[in-house]
């Protein structure tokens, strides 16, 4: 039988994590990759029978004490800890539809007004909503899906366009596990993760590690095709008026390199596809967004 989620996480949390960072002396004799169950159990302090009955699904109401202790033992970040809360039960479930696909005209236009920065909306299970004109073109049109996880895995020009593709097909995989823990019965998001699961060995073993982080304000590296490197700082905003929705900026650093390839971009795109914000439900694979901006 497979193991809960709540297991499978505290598991594989275990292996990832380094005896040094516990303040743990390590040698070449371990039998595991990180801490052993009974270094969690004297972390956390619980017991070593009560942290083996967590690790094989056998205990699944863990006090939010517990929990609390079993995040500073496995060194959890803040996304990790609200992940671990959420799959014990101990986290509110959020509001309504996760992936819903309208999209807040008043927003668009916002985001057209934006000239000179590429924007994008999307939901938790990364299907691109919305996007600005420089948005779009930033990501080439979204030639293979409008999904950005199927981008980067089905996308056999995304080895190129990401300057370190591993970094960001790690940040993604780990960014729809922190979604699938907050809406885990959720179809689209379910499908995403299984489409990929079966389509791609290299998001199959990212999934496996189990690791749950939220998009934060990050520097992005891309190798256009059409004007080369850039250098973007990404800011992630939640949609208060629609849960589960982000819209996500990408700016570069005045007087820079990147901005002036930020500037061309939007000029050769605003010459080839003027006013052409799209918006609709969530695409398949291989699909652009239907439907018309809504006025």
């Amino acid at each position: 039988m497979t193991a809960p989620p709540l297991a499978r996480f505290l598991r594989a949390r275990r292996d990832a994590t380094p005896p040094e960072s516990a303040g743990l002396r390590g040698n070449t004799r371990r039998r595991v990759p990180g801490l052993r169950r009974e270094e969690v159990a004297m972390l956390a302090d619980v017991s070593v029978d009560y942290y083996v009955r967590l690790e094989q699904g056998r205990e699944t109401g863990p006090s939010a004490q517990v929990l609390d202790s079993l995040a500073d033992a496995l060194a959890l970040d803040d996304d990790g800890r609200g992940h671990l809360y959420r799959l014990a039960g101990l986290a509110p479930r959020p509001r309504a539809d996760l992936v819903g696909g309208r999209v807040d005209p008043h927003l668009m236009r916002l985001m057209d007004s934006w000239a000179g920065t590429p924007a994008l909306i999307v939901n938790a299970a990364y299907d691109v909503l919305a996007g600005n004109v420089l948005g779009d073109a930033l990501f080439c049109g979204f030639a293979v899906s409008r999904n950005l996880l199927e981008k980067v895995f089905l996308d056999p020009a995304s080895r190129s366009f990401y300057a370190d593709w591993r970094l960001a097909a790690e940040n993604s995989v780990a960014g729809i596990r922190l979604a699938e823990g907050r809406a885990p019965e959720h179809p689209r998001i379910r499908a995403v993760v299984d489409g990929l699961v079966g389509a791609s060995p290299e998001f199959a073993r990212l999934w496996a590690r189990n690791q749950a982080r939220g998009k934060r304000m990050e520097v992005k590296e891309f190798v256009h095709p059409a004007v080369g490197e850039l250098t973007l700082w990404m800011h992630t905003f939640d949609v208060a008026q629609a849960p589960g929705q982000q819209l996500l900026c990408y700016q570069a650093e005045p007087g820079s390199r990147s901005a002036e390839a930020l500037a061309l971009l939007g000029s050769v795109s605003a010459g080839a596809a003027p006013g052409t914000n799209r918006a609709g439900s969530p695409p398949g694979r291989g699909g652009r967004a239907s439907g018309t901006r809504p006025g």
